[in-house]
């Protein structure tokens, strides 16, 4: 059993590698005939027909029933996914105007650009009153924008209210880097097939109207609950800094808490405890099983002698069940806590029928349930860290034996004390390959946060924060506070220690043979007693210690252009030195293209510090990360063509303005800047985009032009200047390919093989502008788009390669 449902498992993650779906009556008879051979396979067991005593006949057997779940998994998830994909928006349909009518189906995100949330779509209709085809749920965002000079206040949306809603909607679509963040399956396991936004612009405002209160469903209950539960924590803490701390840990709403307080809680490595964890549910289930088992049991000394119809162990179970399911969808059903009801799940029925059962099988019994449940959630880390945390603590286990309870308070205080720190030091070494191949980074000061953070987080902010959510009014104040005051404290230490120089150890996320290897070290350093010189695992591990980032060879350069939305960010690399050529847009006063895609992609490459960076102007789509990436990134030298007193300029280590004539050279690699002239900061006639850093990086006769957001005067400008310095083979389309740019007599001197163009899908400026898009292709000029191709890479070596990310990484969920 535990063999089948490892491949179901297995089947389930190698589905969501596939670049394409099988068909539905393929993958249809698929299942049926896996579902009848394990079937079958059951039977014959069962009837004595199966050899069991041989280990040849043995494992022939696990390998069959692995490849039978294999083929389960791999179908299910075939036709879980069929079904979700067979709803889409039309593309006729996106940035069209739509009268919607549905539900809030969500606990609406409150942010700083509007509001957020699902709505299940009723109705849908043109402003022709023709009706439309839209998916059944979609996401969207009530922005908190201006409509001409005044501002439209967003209205205090509630999860169950029925709306008529005017929105634009778009096809899911995200960014697509190496090692990013993959918003379009995400989108897909949320069964969001459109996202959109609401239009509030004041003609808008006459068909945005709330029409019904509340509308009663089971999923319209929990999300209410979930609401009024947040509600009372932020009304009872106003302004308080961590109240978002407690939202996270009583409905699992994470999304108010900080980003500088997310990046202290991953330094120190008790990210897992900011939310609604496995620990938690199990805490909550067990107390009140144990409350309502002993009320159970008191009422055999009543007149209702209630244990002679059920006994007080079945009913304990079924209370920890019933907490533990209520728990789980107050906390939005993330996958650490699925595991734990699940798992609490089949012991309760175990209970029931008289069954225990192995916790190996239980472990299996929930793997197989989430994967059946959420096929995607094999895409999240948290699946694999948290299962991975219970296997490694179940095989660690085995072989040792309860510790015996010893007289004195010392002594018992010992015997409690030694197996809870070694659990922890099985989590800490068990994950180390794991985490290193999931974010390229390690905690040091993990262990030491954890045993402080566990037990106050899990004994004490916790039930504080779930009493205060639902105590009376005076009363829940002051529980609140006091979950407050623990969790301010906590933060207090944790922020000393994650600045500590050594408190995180990064290195390039390992090749898959040194993940295998280090997790064969792992295997063996934490194997039960009696197993031959344990300690020889530690070898195991230096392969990954020793992975040192990629580089070009000398005299050649890498290039990658971010799939980074409407933004520019490019980073070239030589030898031995980066360069990071824009930042990106910022999205948020908290989110921006650096820490949401540049700063990852440099961890998880290894890349601690850069050389250089050039912020070509001002504009936020060019500079909006720079903050960010400094606060995060060392960096060498900051060049750009910004006022001086800019907050980047004061945030540099070394900065000084780009001009024309700088050149300096890299490992057989030349950098000149062209452009802007020392003259062109005197007068105050240009705007931000005439002040463009333009930089060409070349080796012999490979070469690229990065001129970021100038325009066609500018343009003339360099063709009067400096001529001969403009050939390359790989030209940055100016300002991504506006109206205003690419002048004939520009490209024609540039003679580019290629021409790339960061921009966003379906950007409000429509950049590329076809017109221009077309003028490239006139030339005999291959064209590439970050937002149909995703992150683009280039090589410049003997000859020119480049490769876009969504052709060498295609995925069936991918739209194109």
């Amino acid at each position: 059993m535990r063999s089948w449902l490892l491949g179901l498992a297995l089947g389930v993650a190698l589905l969501q590698t596939r670049p394409t779906l099988l068909g539905v009556t393929a993958s249809a008879m698929l299942l049926s005939c896996a579902l009848a051979l394990s079937a079958l396979r059951v039977s014959m067991r069962a009837r004595g027909w199966i050899a069991n005593d041989r280990a040849i006949i043995a494992g022939r057997r696990v390998l069959a029933s692995l490849a039978l779940g294999t083929m389960v998994g791999f179908s299910w998830a075939t036709l879980f996914a069929q079904a979700y994909l067979r709803h889409e928006l039309p593309r006729a349909l996106e940035g069209e105007d739509i009268v919607l009518v549905g539900t809030v189906a969500s606990l609406p995100g409150l942010g700083a650009q509007g509001t957020r949330f699902d709505f299940l779509v009723e109705d849908a209709n043109g402003l022709d009153h023709r009706t439309v085809s839209v998916p059944p749920r979609v996401s969207l965002l009530w922005p908190a924008g201006m409509a001409g000079r005044a501002a439209l206040p967003v209205p205090d949306l509630q999860p169950g209210e029925r709306w008529q809603l005017l929105a634009r909607l778009t096809r899911p679509h995200g960014n697509a880097n190496p090692n990013g963040f993959d918003y379009e399956v995400w989108l897909l396991e949320q069964n969001l097939r459109a996202t959109g936004s609401v239009r509030s612009t004041a003609n808008a405002a006459l068909f945005n109207r709330r029409l019904t209160p509340f509308v009663f469903s089971l999923g319209n209950l929990v999300e209410s609950s979930r609401a009024r539960l947040r509600a009372r924590i932020l009304n009872a803490l106003p302004g308080k800094r961590f109240a978002s701390v407690l939202v996270a840990l009583v409905v699992g709403d994470q999304r108010g808490v900080q980003q500088a307080d997310w990046t202290v809680f991953t330094r120190t490595g008790i990210g897992h405890l900011i939310s609604i964890s496995g620990l938690h549910v199990t805490m909550i289930a067990g107390l009140f099983a144990l409350g309502g088992g002993a009320l159970w049991r008191r009422s055999f000394f009543t007149d209702a002698q209630l244990p002679l119809y059920l006994p007080v162990q079945k009913f304990a179970a079924l209370v920890g069940v019933g907490t533990a399911l209520l728990y789980v969808l107050l906390s939005g059903f993330g996958v650490p806590a699925q595991r734990t009801l699940y798992m609490i799940g089949v012991v309760a029925l175990a209970l029931w029928w008289h069954r225990l059962t192995s916790v190996s099988h239980v472990l299996c019994l929930a793997l197989g349930a989430v994967v059946v449940l959420d096929p995607w959630a094999v895409m999240s880390p948290g699946f694999w860290l948290s299962f991975g945390a219970v296997a490694t603590i179940l095989y660690a286990s085995v072989g040792r034996t309860p510790a015996v309870a010893q007289e004195g308070r010392w002594r018992r205080f010992l015997s409690w004390l030694k197996p809870e720190a070694h659990t922890q030091y099985v989590v800490t070494i068990g994950l180390i390959p794991l985490t290193m191949l999931l974010f390229g980074q390690i905690s040091l000061i993990s262990p030491l946060a954890n045993a402080v953070a566990i037990p106050l987080i899990s004994f004490v902010v916790t039930p504080l924060a779930l009493l205060g959510a639902v105590a009376p009014a005076p009363l829940a104040v002051w529980l609140l506070l006091a979950a407050h005051a623990c969790v301010e404290a906590l933060a207090a230490v944790l922020t000393w220690l994650s600045a500590l120089p050594s408190a995180v150890w990064s290195a390039p996320i390992p090749p898959a043979w040194i993940f295998a290897v280090a997790a064969v070290g792992t295997l063996w350093l934490l194997a039960p007693r009696g197993w031959p010189v344990r300690w020889a695992g530690l070898t195991c591990f230096l392969p990954m210690l020793c992975v040192a980032p990629t580089r070009p060879a000398e005299g050649e350069f890498d290039v990658l252009a971010f799939d980074i939305g409407q933004g520019m960010a490019l980073l070239v690399e030589t030898a031995h030195h980066r360069l990071l050529y824009d930042t990106g847009p910022a999205y948020s006063a908290e989110s921006d293209g650096a820490n949401r895609t540049i700063v990852p992609y440099l961890k998880a490459r290894g890349i601690n510090r850069l050389d250089a960076l050039v912020v070509s102007h001002s504009d936020t789509d060019h500079s909006g990360g720079a903050l960010s990436l400094l606060a995060a990134v060392p960096t060498a030298l900051v060049t750009t063509s910004l006022s001086l007193d800019s907050p980047i300029v004061a945030a540099a280590s070394s900065h000084r303005r780009c001009a024309a004539g700088q050149r300096w050279e890299w490992d057989g690699v030349q950098f000149d800047m062209l452009y802007p002239s020392p003259s062109v900061y005197d007068s105050s006639k240009w705007k931000p985009n005439a002040h463009s850093c333009t930089l060409r990086v070349s080796r012999g006769t490979q070469s690229m032009l990065l001129p970021g957001d100038i325009e066609a005067i500018q343009e003339i400008e360099l063709l009067n200047s400096n001529p001969d310095a403009l050939p390359s083979s790989v030209l940055l389309a100016p300002h991504h390919g506006s109206g205003t740019s690419s002048t004939v007599e520009f490209l024609q001197r540039v003679q580019p093989r290629l021409a790339i163009f960061q921009v966003g899908y379906r950007n409000r400026y429509h950049h590329p502008k076809a017109e221009v898009f077309e003028r490239y292709g006139e030339q005999g000029i291959e064209r590439l788009r970050t937002d149909q191709s995703g992150a683009i890479s280039l090589h410049f070596g003997p000859r020119l390669a480049w490769t876009a990310y969504r052709q060498t990484h295609p995925r069936y969920w991918y739209d194109r």
